[in-house]
């Protein structure tokens, strides 16, 4: 299998001929020196596809799918609920959560979030780096920034994993038939009214993930390594 991924976002078939758009030909012309007769791999949620580069014609490469690697995956859902931080901080937690198998992110707004506008285009192509990085065919979504009254609303059904860090709690427990939602708070934590509703949420479970005050993105990376343990 090539080690360049490419993600491709229309409908993949055996045979198909087409081109990638301006910024992905970019990257194989000028940074991986691709040329024709080289083959790549390109993939959406349908699977993963071998191709073979054709032709470049006005710095637009276009390619041939050969063979299918790599069939639709089903994966767990794993949903990421969190505060918005600043973005240095914030496009590496993206990255990282997309790399350790999250299918969903959900943006929330609280009383105590400092940064309340994200850009999901920008968010959305970190994501799909990440999942050719990582060698996923999933690309996780990203929702539109929400408050938590309304995340807590309208998701009814999941198992709620709450960072606490006012739990002694330190075990939780997955389920495969539903989704498993970790949610991390801001810079300064929820309030004790959002705690509250939190904790109030049927389904919630709170969880200690250090006795040390952890950073935002620290605090989703040790969990989702916990959640992937568990999960395996």
């Amino acid at each position: 299998m090539s080690n360049i991924r490419i993600f491709y976002p229309e409908k993949l078939s055996i045979n198909l001929e087409t081109n990638l758009d301006k910024s992905q030909s970019y990257y194989l012309l000028k940074v991986m020196r691709i040329k024709r007769g080289d083959t790549i791999s390109v993939f959406n949620k349908t699977g993963e596809w071998k191709s073979i580069i054709t032709e470049t014609i006005k710095s637009i490469v276009y390619f041939k799918v050969t063979e299918q690697l790599r069939q639709k995956e089903i994966e767990q859902e794993i949903w990421l609920a969190f505060s918005p931080i600043k973005s240095n901080y914030f496009n590496f937690m993206i990255q990282k959560a997309t790399e350790l198998g999250v299918t969903k992110f959900l943006p929330i707004i609280s009383e105590r979030t400092i940064v309340r506008k994200i850009n999901n285009e920008r968010l959305n192509k970190i994501i799909i780096e990440s999942c050719e990085q990582s060698n996923r065919i999933n690309v996780p979504s990203i929702e539109k920034s929400q408050s938590l009254e309304k995340f807590l609303s309208d998701n009814l059904d999941i198992n709620l994993i709450f960072g606490d860090l006012n739990t002694k709690n330190k075990k939780i427990k997955f389920y495969n038939s539903k989704p498993n939602c970790l949610l991390i708070g801001p810079e300064g934590d929820y309030s004790s009214n959002e705690i509250k509703k939190i904790l109030n949420y049927k389904g919630s479970q709170s969880i200690k993930l250090s006795d040390n005050i952890l950073r935002s993105e620290t605090a989703v990376i040790s969990a989702l390594s916990v959640i992937n343990y568990l999960q395996n």
